[in-house]
Order: C-alpha cells, then structure tokens, then sequence
C-alpha cells in the first residue's frame, strides 16, 4: 500500500514539475543579466534603448527547456534574445519569409553563425504556413510589431492564426505586440501608418481559439495621436503587448 501511495505522489511531483503545455519547468532566467551578456552585439545595444526588451521579456517569461517560436523574426534581434532565455535545453525559430527583404535574410543568417543562436534555427516558411513539418509543439509563440505587416501583405491572417494555434502545445502562450492605430481605424494603415487597431487583432486572434489572459501596458504611451507612421515618428508610439493562451 505504501509503495502504491509514493507511485501517486511522486507521479503528483512530476506533473507539478510540467510547466506551459508539458515543458519542464526550470528557473526564470535572470533577463537583466541576460541582456546585459558581453558577447551581445554594438547593433543590439543600440536597438535596446528603442526596443527596450526587459519588460517584454519578463511578460514573455521565456525559461530554460521551452520551445520558442518567433513569428517575423526579421534580422533576428528578438529571436537571439529568445534563444539565450531558453538555453541550454531549449530551442528558438525565427520565422521569416524567403521573399522577405534580403538585407533581413542575409542579417539572421549572420547572426546564426554567432555561439548565442547554436540554439536557434532560421524557420524560412510564409506568414500563413510557419510550421515546419519537422517542428515540435510549441510552448510560446512571440509575434512583436509584424502583425500590422501582414494587412498589406500576400497573407492569409484566418490561416495564419489558426496554424499558430494548432502548433502550441496545450497551455502554451502566444505573446503578441503591435504599435496602436486609432479605434477603428481600417486595416489600410498598416501600410501607411505601420499601425494595426487592438480590437482588430484580439477579434482575430480569438477567432481562432486563443484566450486572453493578460495585456501589458509597458510600452503604452497615452499622448500618442496615432495619425503618423511609426516608422518615422515625431514622437513616441504607443503600442500594445497581449498575452493570449492555447486552452488545455
């Protein structure tokens, strides 16, 4: 009987120890430190005092062991940051599409070159058929300022989300960020204003099965007229950053 009871509760310790869609769970990394890495490049220091990575990543909380998709990785700037939070056992894609810029391209496969993406791999597959065959279940996807891209784009948003959904494991999180267009702006400024309307993104998103669960508001700037693009701001851009979640 005894030996039954200690089967259940170390069973009971195991699953405790299954963090988001069954990936072990491990310690938060410690993601100042992680940001303020040695080996991080010029270019990537300069791109954190706009980018301004801490608190995304904090609200991300990407840790060791998961498996990280990086949806319009560009030249790869937050898949490296991706990769380094979830290392050593863990494994970062950046997604990004073969007909996407070439000085993007040629910029990520650079970067994989470096020690801190031998964890990391370049996932070159259209915005609306991102998974690899060959590609694990996810346990968080980001998607940060390149959803409003996909607007003006070749790109089947409905197939697009509903892929990203499939590909999560169950509990698994899609951490999306976007700069804020004005309330019911239409989607033409995506192309024009480099904006995207909030209440557009979450109807989308929660077409296709996702569940809020929390928004951040690190990145919010009240002033913001949302009438000029953020491309070439005048001014800071307000932009909002939404966690949403693949119910188990």
């Amino acid at each position: 009987m005894f030996g039954k009871q200690f089967a259940v509760f170390a069973l009971g310790l195991a699953v405790a120890g299954l963090g988001a869609g069954g990936a072990r769970a491990q310690a938060t990394p410690d993601y100042a430190a992680l940001i303020a890495a040695p080996d991080r490049s010029d270019a990537d220091r300069q791109a954190d005092k706009r980018r301004d990575p801490l608190p995304l990543l904090q609200f991300a909380a990407p840790r060791p062991g998961m498996m990280v998709l990086d949806m319009g990785a560009g030249g790869g700037y937050s898949t490296e940051l991706m990769a380094r939070a979830v290392a050593p056992n863990g494994k970062a894609w950046g997604q990004y599409p073969a007909d996407g810029p070439a000085r993007a391209i040629d910029a990520f496969k650079a970067r994989l070159k470096t020690p801190a993406m031998s964890n990391a791999a370049f996932d070159q597959r259209p915005f609306d058929d991102p998974i690899a065959p060959d590609m694990p279940a996810l346990d968080l996807i980001t998607f940060l300022f390149y959803y409003h891209d996909t607007t003006y784009m070749n790109v089947d948003r409905a197939a697009m989300d509903r892929k990203m959904f499939a590909a999560l494991k169950p509990g698994g999180t899609l951490v999306l960020a976007d700069h804020s267009a004005a309330p019911g702006a239409d989607l033409a400024v995506g192309k024009t204003l480099h904006r995207i309307d909030e209440a557009v993104v979450r109807k989308e998103l929660e077409a296709a099965g996702f569940k809020l669960v929390a928004a951040g508001d690190f990145w919010r700037v009240p002033g913001d007229a949302r009438d000029f693009s953020s491309q070439r701001p005048p001014a800071p851009v307000d932009a909002f950053v939404l966690k949403y979640r693949k119910p188990n």
